[in-house]
């Protein structure tokens, strides 16, 4: 039974001081706790430094029964449960990657009724299993299952950019569980996609148990740019070590005198991200910067575990040599590090929502963090190649659905307008992406109010030639979907 308010007041202060060693709730969390520990089902969208896991990870401690955590990715699942461990939180997680011991203590737990674990995040292809939902249907005959959190919930919709088909299936909760409360977040999601998932997951039938807490995508303290270049020389890489130099630079400059700056970082460390689309650039580039006597490490899906864990646990311990992660864009996803100053997309990303979340990852501290991406034709090119080689029905997830082939269409083709709009603030265009109807500017935060006319300007000698545009389109190489110019 979810606590009664009063009770709530008083526990949740405690609970986020004692188990989460924090000392103040950001805007909105504390409506959000108390709204699930009322038993209200919960939607939130906020921006990627929002913490958005406290709001259902602090319930989960105070509630009696175990959370259940649907997540996409096993790298969030692992960090989080570590995380939460670290804090002596009972967190565990079902997935292909632990131990078979593992997997037969965690079955055990439930078969019990009355599990002692506070969290157990899995993945959504495992909520299908019959075994997995039998344990589910015994622990709430006990009374023990408190809540379901669907975490990336924009991956329910055909309309979203990271479908998965088996999030389609979590509508079984509702279904069977009619009485238990469901929190699902998102940081991406524009009102379609909104809807969609309220229906998939039943909580449009019920409206009057519905909390709704959508909130602004705008990030003040980001500075958003977009760098023209092209593939026909090593001009990025040029630019981005020349603007890394010049800022360590400035930040050495601004004090001599003390070997920290007033970040509490050592002035040669300005921790940051790089995504890039292949592997091969993640080594190769990160190989590069080490050449420059800046410290890179790649991070992808086939490094070694444990050379993965040493790469995340220096950088995020701000050590030297680990300054910067060059990484595929999986990367970041449920990572606690707020001083992240700047994040820089090599190509281009494969839709808006994309880049809007992996930007999203610079300046979780609120302090001021750059974000750039490097915009080239060419790159335009080959995404939009990528995204039309899937056919129907291709991917695991099922990604290639015509439905979701077409929004996933709609996305990068909205990326690139705001990569080539020259007129217009770029917080403002990511802000009214998603739907929303007071749009706000930013204060000089962005490459457009800085200086509108050298944006025009860079626009025009960066990108390729019309000869060069007006001859794919001749040949038929591209569809002209893709081409806003």
């Amino acid at each position: 039974m979810p606590l009664a308010r009063s009770d709530s007041l008083q526990d949740i202060d405690f609970t986020l001081r004692q188990q989460f060693n924090k000392t103040a709730f950001r805007p909105y969390q504390r409506e959000i706790i108390l709204a699930a520990l009322d038993g209200k089902d919960v939607f939130v969208q906020a921006a990627t430094s929002f913490g958005k896991s406290l709001c259902f990870q602090l319930p989960a401690v105070i509630d009696r029964g175990i959370t259940i955590v649907i997540s996409p990715l096993l790298s969030l699942m692992m960090n989080q449960v570590e995380t939460l461990r670290a804090a002596n939180v009972d967190a565990r997680t079902l997935n292909s990657n632990i131990s078979l011991a593992e997997r037969d203590r965690i079955y055990q737990d439930l078969a019990t009724g009355h599990p002692r674990a506070r969290l157990l995040y899995v993945t959504p292809e495992l909520c299908s299993l019959d075994r997995f939902r039998e344990r589910l249907k015994f622990v709430h005959e006990q009374r023990e299952l408190a809540r379901i959190v669907v975490d990336e919930a924009h991956c329910i919709s055909e309309w979203g950019h990271d479908f998965r088909r088996d999030f389609k299936r979590l509508s079984w909760f509702r279904e069977t569980f009619p009485d238990v409360p469901i929190m699902c977040l998102t940081a991406t999601a524009n009102e379609q996609v909104r809807r969609d998932i309220l229906s998939t997951l039943g909580l449009d039938k019920t409206p009057e148990r519905l909390r709704n807490f959508t909130m602004t995508a705008h990030r003040p303290n980001l500075h958003l740019e977009v760098r023209f270049t092209s593939d026909e020389a090593n001009d990025r890489y040029d630019d981005f070590v020349t603007w890394l130099k010049g800022v360590y630079s400035r930040r050495a400059a601004a004090d001599r005198k003390r070997e920290l700056d007033a970040t509490g970082e050592r002035v040669e460390n300005v921790p940051g991200i790089i995504y890039t689309l292949s592997r091969d650039e993640c080594e190769s580039l990160a190989a590069a910067l080490r050449c420059d006597e800046i410290g890179a490490r790649p991070f992808h899906a086939k490094l070694p575990k444990e050379v993965k864990e040493e790469t995340l646990a220096r950088w995020i311990a701000n050590e030297p040599g680990y300054d910067i992660i060059v990484a595929t864009t999986a990367f970041g996803m449920g990572i606690d590090k707020e001083n992240v100053r700047f994040v820089v997309h090599w190509r281009l990303p494969k839709s808006f929502e994309g880049y809007y979340q992996e930007a999203g990852r610079a300046g979780r501290d609120g302090n001021a963090s750059y974000c750039f991406l490097y915009y080239a034709r060419e790159d335009r090119d080959r995404v939009c190649n990528m995204v039309m080689r899937d056919g129907p029905g291709s991917g695991a997830g099922g990604a290639g659905s015509a439905k979701n082939k077409q929004a996933r269409l709609e996305s990068l083709s909205r990326l690139v307008e705001y990569c080539e709009d020259t007129n217009t603030c770029r917080h403002a265009a990511i802000c009214r992406y998603f739907g929303e109807e007071q749009v706000p500017e930013c204060d000089y935060a962005c490459d457009w109010h800085k200086d509108a006319p050298g944006l025009k300007r860079r626009m025009m000698k960066g990108l390729a030639s019309e000869e060069w545009v007006s001859t794919q389109r001749q040949e038929g190489a591209y569809d002209d979907y893709y081409y806003s110019d």
